[in-house]
């Protein structure tokens, strides 16, 4: 079933497990991670950048192929359908088509910016059902010029952006988008305890946390995290990374030369298997595995 995030996470939170909020990049993801998430008895989020909606087409073909596979494929596990890092324009373009859940990404702007945007995107959205996730502070990333600890989240920043009624909020707690160098110092799970702790006290309910660039980081580390107030997990390199390596795989074994593996419906399968199998690894570690 398509529902908003809200509740899954809600209840991630209280019972100490996290969602995983997987990027969709094209067909093969999407259904790989269907797939998984119905093998492994798992809520589970599907993420649309802007990006990866122009790559396939628009908003709307990206949330028609997700709804179209859930329906073909006899998804019975909950599946929301999330914006993810989206501007101002990309939240209202994806409300108009059915989007279930939505992060308004305004870490660049001022503060004050972001929490009067994100204010004005709670109204447009709690009346239609839609999750909203927001973001203060900066998550770091190669192309950001990476630096060893990550970037780490304000406590006040983050206290005033609950305060405007989000559903979930992303910080950073050292963690990174894309690779980790290996001077990464990991997670600063003390940090994250008192943006958790803050953050209830201040606005007398708990608010479930996200963590962006969930991969590579050890799972120790995760599973700590989530202990802590983590309840939604992102995850795309690392589909990325096991895709380019099943598929160069394939290539380099020559595979692709044999009979009609030329055919792209048997050429991308060791990509989409690679993809299943990471996602059911993550679902595992994460916790969310046979929450339905």
């Amino acid at each position: 079933m398509i529902v908003n995030s809200t509740n899954m996470v809600k209840q991630a939170y209280s019972q100490h497990y996290a969602i995983a909020a997987f990027n969709v990049n094209n067909l093969e993801w999407a259904k790989a991670i269907l797939l998984a998430a119905q093998e492994a008895q798992a809520p589970v989020i599907l993420e649309v950048t802007a990006g990866a909606a122009h790559y396939m087409g628009s908003f709307r073909l990206a949330y028609d192929l997700i709804v179209d596979l859930h329906q073909a494929l006899h998804i019975t596990v909950p599946v929301a359908i999330h914006l993810d890092h989206g501007g101002y324009t990309d939240v209202l373009k994806t409300l108009g088509v059915g989007y279930t859940s939505v992060m308004f990404d305004g870490s660049s702007l001022k503060l004050t910016e972001n929490i009067k945007l994100t204010d004005q995107i709670v109204k447009l959205a709690k009346p239609q059902a839609v999750t909203v996730e927001a973001e203060v502070g900066t998550i770091g990333g190669q192309e950001d010029g990476t630096i060893a600890q990550g970037e780490l989240a304000s406590l006040n920043e983050a206290i005033a952006m609950a305060k405007t009624g989000v559903d979930m909020l992303a910080l950073g707690i050292g963690n990174i988008h894309g690779p980790y160098p290996d001077n990464w110092e990991g997670l600063n799970l003390a940090h994250l305890r008192t943006l958790a702790t803050g953050i209830e006290d201040a606005i007398k309910e708990p608010l479930p946390l996200v963590l962006h660039g969930g991969s590579g980081i050890p799972d120790d580390q995760i599973k700590a995290a989530i202990q802590l107030g983590i309840a939604k997990i992102n995850v795309n390199t690392e589909g990325q990374l096991a895709f380019h390596e099943a598929m160069r795989d394939y290539v380099l074994s020559g595979q692709d030369l044999v009979g009609k593996n030329y055919d792209p419906r048997r050429f991308l399968q060791p990509g989409l298997t690679a993809i299943k199998e990471m996602c059911l690894d993550r679902l595992r570690v994460f916790g969310s595995a046979n929450r339905v």
